[in-house]
């Protein structure tokens, strides 16, 4: 099942955090982004996608030495639609945010500079993406759309990309 399906299975189910609104969030602030740092909207999905790419590892590999627990309570504390430098740091080590910055730089026509700017805010709005398979009334309990994430077949295609522009028209359809 894809990311995307993952999520709105999750706002079709009364016992997960995932809503519409949440979803219409994210899918403004990537759009806010765009605005702010004066770049189009794809390239900013392209950003958010391949910072997907990097989160899914960084929490593979915490899952991997602290077990689930530990993925699950990253996701929960640091995801948000507004800016946090602390997410980015619990996540990536500085040798590392220069290494997805390259990437970013490499495959959009954003600057450095600016996706230094921006990653405090991917970072965080893709762990909010992830909290939608949380539980409400147990969020230390398994979250269905952070495992699929976590799962995904290695293949490095993250459909993060895919989910926002799916977002986009599910939001307006």
């Amino acid at each position: 099942m894809s990311l995307f399906n993952q999520i709105l299975g999750a706002i079709d189910n009364p016992n997960q955090m995932a809503s519409a609104g949440q979803l219409a969030g994210i899918f403004n602030t990537v759009q806010q982004l765009s605005s702010t740092y004066q770049s189009n909207p794809e390239a900013v999905q392209t950003a958010t996608a391949i910072v997907g790419k990097h989160v899914r590892s960084a929490l593979q590999q915490k899952r991997d030495a602290q077990g689930e627990q530990q993925a699950q309570e990253i996701v929960h504390q640091y995801s948000s639609t507004g800016p946090s430098n602390q997410a980015v740091n619990v996540l990536f080590s500085s040798p590392q945010v220069q290494q997805i910055v390259k990437e970013i730089e490499s495959r959009t026509p954003i600057p450095a500079g600016t996706i230094q700017s921006m990653l405090p805010a991917l970072v965080p709005l893709v762990l909010n993406l992830l909290e939608t398979g949380t539980d409400p009334q147990n969020p230390q309990g398994a979250n269905s759309v952070l495992s699929s994430f976590l799962d995904a077949d290695g293949d490095g295609d993250i459909d993060m990309s895919d989910a926002m522009q799916l977002a986009g028209r599910y939001l307006k359809g």
